[in-house]
């Protein structure tokens, strides 16, 4: 049996081609380009906003909606997926410290894991059908039930996994939630607790360590991405007979 097909011959690949894994790679180094870009513009506009002290008072000014505005993009992002966990993670690190800042993501992970898996189980296939793509979904519907919890916990623990599609997938097994949840936290940890150092350092200006500990999240995000097909066909259980 071929590594891009599973045991029914249906292809298990992200991507249709080469080509197209190719130009989603260059999407994505051309938005993380324009995200530097973006950045380097506003210090440039507007160096306050790269001042920790002053934009930690006037977030301050705010009181507790600070941080409860900060929970409710990370449970948006979650839902709708305009952008990555991991990036508000260093955001709460530069605004609330380390451990505010992984505290409050993974509340709003939390909350918003718990909102896709129940709406998942409410609502059912039909539903999650809307949300992703029909092959994706019988993909990780196989491996769900091939893996059971160690896998899905493997990749909640590796990033650039497609995790947010999975709570949802979730949502239809037998999991429950209270267990699917403690995945998700235990998972999850690692990931947003760099981030938030990484945040924290930008903020005390350290900037070598924020340099190092984005880069090597980067780095494996890349390696994990490019690889993920891979992965999945470690991870996953070959079936009887095969």
């Amino acid at each position: 049996m071929s590594p891009a097909e599973s045991s029914d011959g249906e292809p298990t690949r992200f991507f249709r081609s080469t080509a197209a894994r190719r130009d989603a790679v260059v999407r994505a180094t051309g938005a993380l380009a324009l995200f530097v870009a973006l950045g380097v513009g506003l210090h440039a506009a507007v160096p306050r906003l790269f001042d920790p002290t002053w934009l930690r008072r006037q977030v301050a000014a705010f009181g507790a909606f600070a941080p409860l505005a900060f929970v409710a993009l990370q449970v948006a992002q979650v839902l709708l997926a305009p952008i990555p966990g991991q990036v508000l993670g260093g955001v709460g690190g530069y605004l609330f410290g380390v451990v505010d800042g992984t505290l409050y993501s993974l509340l709003g992970v939390t909350l918003g894991s718990t909102a896709a898996f129940s709406l998942a189980r409410r609502f059912g296939r039909p539903y999650v059908e809307r949300v992703m793509r029909p092959e994706a979904l019988a993909r990780w519907d196989r491996f769900l039930e091939r893996n059971g919890l160690v896998g899905l916990f493997v990749l909640f623990l590796l990033p650039t996994f497609p995790d947010d599609l999975l709570c949802f997938v979730a949502g239809l097994s037998d999991l429950r939630l209270r267990t699917f949840l403690a995945l998700v936290v235990v998972g999850r940890t690692p990931s947003f607790f760099a981030a938030a150092y990484a945040g924290q350092s930008l903020a005390g200006g350290r900037v070598a360590s924020f340099a190092l500990v984005v880069a090597a999240l980067a780095a494996l995000s890349v390696v994990v991405y490019l690889l993920r097909d891979r992965l999945v066909s470690l991870l996953a259980d070959p079936e009887p007979g095969e």
